[in-house]
This record gives structure tokens, C-alpha cells and sequence, in this order.
């Protein structure tokens, strides 16, 4: 197994367990005390981890978001599946919103050369759809985040405002019986009028980020026609869903639930 893969394998057991020791890494994953250590040293170093002494523990803040490369190196299987998911509901035709995350990046990245028009504030997703001859690509201006690659301020909520689309494709921190939150105002108020903007508004939410709720709040569960996630959630929340008219995909299957 490589290093990224173990990356990820122990910030899953952590979000389980809470915590991790030496020991059990190198149980689990069959390899020495100093090889776990360095996978540590390395979370630390992503301020993924808080290390203790003979492990390590989740940072009890969970508000900050890593930049934009750094996730990108951990986008999971998970995450593709839903972009592929998400993707295939795409035609000809279309006119769609994507957003910055990187589960939507993962849309963009499994998107076919469609006949079909996309408004982006996102550097990467502007860059990955330029190589689709048949795309029509509209890059929405403003004023550069430099961290998380994408483009904010007025100027861009007032281009939206021009704009009528039969889709949007929408990532979230969190989605909760709070709604859709962020960590980030100015993202959040971006996407909330990109949610105005589409006929139909479509989530997407690995299983981790169901029932979490960031600090900015820009949408309400009533907002939401759609969600895709990669594996059914708890019955509660399908009861959260379907009591807020919202249809559910999972992208390890082709019916809904």
C-alpha cells in the first residue's frame, strides 16, 4: 500500500475511533514503528492530526479547510464515484453550474465532450473542461482565492444573476437539518446564488459530511432537489430527506432510493 493510500486509510479509523496509536497502525497496515510514525509526521504536517505520544487523535477544530491542492491529493474513491454519478446525469444540451470543491472537480473530470454550456468561478474545473472541444465554458471573474482556487466578490455574484441554468452541481462542508454550510462567508454566498440560479439543484456529499454542519450557513434543506452520496445513509436521515422533498442517488447503484 503507498503512502497516500495510508493517509487516508487512518484518517478514516480516526473519524471512527477518534484516535490511533503506533501499535495499531503498524497492525493494520503491516508496517514498522518508524514507517508509522513518518504517515504522523506527515498528517501533522497537513494539520490533519494532533500528535500524542504513541499515536494520535483528530484536531477538536474541525472549521479549517485544507488548501485546495492538499485535498485534491486526497480526493477518495468515494468522491469519484459520486463525480461519475453526477456526470452521467449531464446531456447534450445542458446548461450547468459547478461549484469549487473537489467532489464537483470530480464531475467536471468524468464530464464527456457534451454539446453543453458550464459556468464555473473555478480555476481547476476551467482548466480540466478546456480540454473538451464541444464544452462552452464560462469563467466567472473576480477577485482571486489563492488558496482554494477560485473567484469571489461582487462581480461575480452580479454575472450570475445573469445567468438561467437548467442544473447546478453543489459541494458542502456539511449538510445537516441546518442545511448546507461552509466554512468560508464568501464561498457560501457564491454558492447560494448559484443555487437561485438552477432549475434544479444538485448535492454533492460523501457519507462524511452527512449530518455535519460548518459555520456558514447558505442554503436550507428546502433549497436541495437532489442529493448524491456514495453509500445510503441511516434511516434518520433518509426520513430528513424525504420529509424535505429531496431525492436521493447513491453512487455505488443506478436506482434511487
Amino acid at each position: 500500500m503507498y503512502q497516500e493510500e495510508r493517509l487516508l486509510a487512518i484518517l478514516e479509523f480516526l473519524k471512527k475511533n477518534n484516535r490511533i496509536t503506533v501499535e495499531q497502525i503498524c497492525t493494520l497496515f503491516d508496517i514498522s514503528r518508524d514507517t508509522a510514525r513518518r504517515d504522523l509526521v506527515k498528517l501533522e504536517e497537513e494539520k490533519s492530526i494532533i500528535r500524542t505520544r504513541g499515536g494520535a487523535i483528530l484536531p477538536l477544530a474541525q472549521n479549517h479547510v485544507p488548501s485546495y491542492s492538499n485535498r485534491l491529493k486526497t480526493v477518495s474513491n468515494e468522491k469519484e464515484q459520486i463525480g461519475r454519478r453526477a456526470a452521467s446525469l449531464i446531456s447534450p444540451g445542458d446548461t450547468i453550474i459547478l461549484d469549487t470543491s473537489t467532489t464537483v472537480q470530480a464531475c467536471a473530470e468524468s464530464l464527456g465532450d457534451l454539446d453543453c454550456t458550464v459556468i464555473t468561478n473555478s480555476i481547476n474545473q476551467a482548466e480540466i473542461l478546456s480540454a473538451k472541444q464541444s464544452l462552452n465554458i464560462q469563467l466567472l471573474g473576480g477577485t482571486l482565492q489563492k488558496e482554494h482556487r477560485y473567484l469571489y466578490g461582487l462581480s461575480v455574484i452580479e454575472k450570475l444573476s445573469e445567468y438561467h441554468v437548467d442544473k447546478a452541481f453543489i459541494g458542502v462542508l456539511g449538510v445537516s437539518e441546518k442545511g448546507l454550510t461552509n466554512v468560508h462567508e464568501e464561498d457560501g454566498e457564491i454558492k447560494r446564488k448559484m443555487i437561485e440560479q438552477a432549475k434544479q439543484v444538485i448535492v454533492l456529499a460523501d457519507h462524511t459530511k452527512l449530518g455535519k454542519t460548518g459555520f456558514f450557513k447558505y442554503a436550507s434543506l428546502k433549497d436541495i432537489d437532489l442529493l448524491i452520496t456514495d453509500r445510503t445513509p441511516p434511516k434518520a436521515f433518509r426520513d430528513l430527506l424525504t420529509e424535505n422533498n429531496i431525492d436521493l442517488l447513491t453512487a455505488d447503484e443506478r436506482d434511487d432510493i
